[in-house]
């Protein structure tokens, strides 16, 4: 059974930053896809960052040079590095995972229904 399990999510003012994880269990990672989505009050849940079982990462343009998603195997763990938080960074972070078969992590991320998720970290930006 797949677990996720978000954690540091916090309050913070612009320009700051936070790193949140995502303690998994139940996954072989060679063949899984991950990523972060957001989704802040009223508005539709969004992918934030993914990444492939190689290590190679996709972002949405608005987080784009601010935020680095990267996987600790050993660890199983994912992370996002978030830098210079803004207040449209405002929302609740779920981390998910999706079984990789015909298409590339970088289109499942932009493209794909993701099976596994946890229960989310608040991370709030105030001006």
């Amino acid at each position: 059974q797949v677990q996720l399990v978000e954690s540091g999510g916090g309050s913070v003012q612009t320009g700051g930053s936070l790193r949140l994880s995502c303690a998994t269990s139940g996954l072989t990672y060679s063949g899984v896809c991950m990523a972060w989505f957001r989704q802040a009050p009223g508005k539709p849940r969004e992918g934030v960052a993914g990444v492939d079982p190689a290590g190679s990462p996709s972002y949405a343009d608005s987080v784009s040079g601010r935020f680095t998603i990267s996987d600790d195997n050993a660890k199983n763990t994912l992370y996002l590095q978030m830098n210079n938080l803004k207040p449209e960074d405002t929302g609740m972070y779920y981390c998910a995972a999706i079984r990789r078969a015909y298409y590339s992590c970088t289109y499942l991320f932009h493209h794909g229904e993701y099976t596994s998720w946890g229960q989310g970290t608040q991370v709030t930006v105030s001006s």
